[in-house]
């Protein structure tokens, strides 16, 4: 459970969070998009965590059931094959990896709410709109907030849950569009089959087109 709860938390695959980066760029075919994104998940946990892991084994700082534990527990490690300016620089990195994680997941947030309450142009034309945008604004903050002072097994639960309501809600989206996903990477290796250097998507290829706004290819 701990394994499957952190790994999540490493890499976010199975949420539905990262699509929301990946709609913004400028791809001529969304499964090129789609394997960019694939391949990412295993750059950042075999890599960058096993890493971190490593790092910390070969130390030898690790012991099971010892006080140290996450960042501290790496602070640690760096300073004893580094000295004392590694932990220092680790946090630095830890603090422009949160605040970068916030303002992503908070743009995420607000081009939502645009989408569902806006209009095509990204404009909040209601009043009813702006405050569902404030109040998003304000939970955010609150939120922040409270995970500066809480105890870190209360933030440890709260970011578990709310990730496995994300979940949820993506996985049914997944079995929803799933069979289209399927469409676009056939025809995607179909046309590097064919010796097409740069595949482009023709959406008239998909049985059902109900529920795509927009696709722009440029």
């Amino acid at each position: 459970m701990t394994g499957v709860r952190r790994g999540l938390f490493s890499n976010e695959a199975g949420e539905g969070s990262v699509p929301n980066a990946a709609a913004t760029a400028g791809g001529k075919h969304p499964a090129r998009q789609g394997l960019i994104q694939s391949f990412g998940v295993y750059v950042d946990t075999w890599l960058v965590c096993s890493a971190t892991a490593f790092s910390v084994l070969l130390t030898g700082e690790y012991s099971v059931g010892g006080e140290l534990t996450g960042v501290a527990l790496v602070q640690h490690s760096l300073a004893n094959v580094y000295g004392a300016w590694a932990p220092s620089v680790l946090a630095i990195i830890v603090f422009l990896f949160a605040f970068s994680s916030i303002v992503g997941n908070y743009f995420y947030g607000e081009v939502n709410i645009a989408f569902f309450e806006g209009d095509e142009s990204g404009w909040l034309p209601s009043g009813v709109s702006r405050h569902a945008m404030n109040l998003f604004r304000l939970g955010v903050v609150a939120m922040v907030l409270v995970g500066s002072f809480a105890e870190l097994g209360l933030v440890w639960d709260a970011a578990d849950l709310f990730m496995g309501f994300l979940c949820l809600t993506n996985l049914y989206a997944v079995a929803r569009l799933g069979k289209y996903a399927f469409i676009a990477l056939d025809d995607y290796v179909a046309q590097k089959n064919r010796g097409v250097e740069e595949p482009v998507f023709n959406p008239d290829i998909l049985p059902n087109k109900k529920g795509i706004h927009a696709w722009n290819d440029k």
